[in-house]
């Protein structure tokens, strides 16, 4: 599994590959310069259940804390992560 960013200064995208076929993304965007917003969460359906979802939003929480950043889950997917694991709080908005 490898996973990517990709940002335009406006939006962005987490990517996620197994063996550079694309198994999903999630994608944000910025509202000011220290916050962004999950706004979608999407796996491939030959690659569901097996958490990538979950790895996505992850990889957006440790980017998050590595820039002093914090995070709106809004994609439901993304909300239900951040709901279930109180150790997201210290980047949640």
């Amino acid at each position: 599994m490898k996973i990517e960013r990709e940002d335009n200064g406006r939006k962005g995208r987490f990517v996620i590959y197994e063996n550079d076929e694309l198994a999903g993304e999630m994608t944000y965007v910025w509202a000011g310069e220290a916050r962004f917003i999950i706004d979608h969460t999407g796996v491939e359906e030959n690659f569901s259940g097996r958490g990538l979802g979950k790895q996505l939003v992850m990889k957006a929480v440790e980017y998050a804390r590595n820039n002093n950043l914090k995070i709106l889950p809004l994609c439901p997917f993304a909300k239900k992560v951040f709901d279930k694991d109180k150790g997201l709080e210290d980047v949640r908005a």
